[in-house]
């Protein structure tokens, strides 16, 4: 299923994104709090685009098995595969924004 593919590709990017700004974010902090607090917002704003992404994808895959069964086993175990990953980097995005908030 193509379209999952898709979906998953923009789940990354928007988690890529939200990292990048995270970052700044702290960067900028003591020179330009303004600035910092706004890079922060886009970040939380990316991720919360990422879990829309994934909403989408699970329910298309829910849709998929309720109209056809379980979907191939390949696509399966990429979709897995590549969640996991993007579960681990969602992971450390959290934890940049939580030092953000923290300090």
């Amino acid at each position: 299923m193509k379209i999952i593919q898709y979906l998953s590709d923009k789940m990354q990017e928007e988690i890529h994104d939200a990292h990048e700004y995270a970052e700044k974010a702290l960067e900028m902090r003591d020179s330009d709090k303004t600035l910092a607090d706004n890079l922060f917002e886009l970040s939380t704003e990316e991720m919360r685009h990422m879990q829309i992404l994934h909403a989408q994808a699970e329910r298309i895959i829910a849709q998929y098995r309720k109209e056809k069964g379980e979907p191939p086993a390949a696509m399966l175990a990429v979709y897995d595969y590549l969640h996991k990953k993007q579960i681990e980097a969602a992971g450390e995005v959290k934890a940049l924004q939580a030092l953000y908030k923290e300090i």
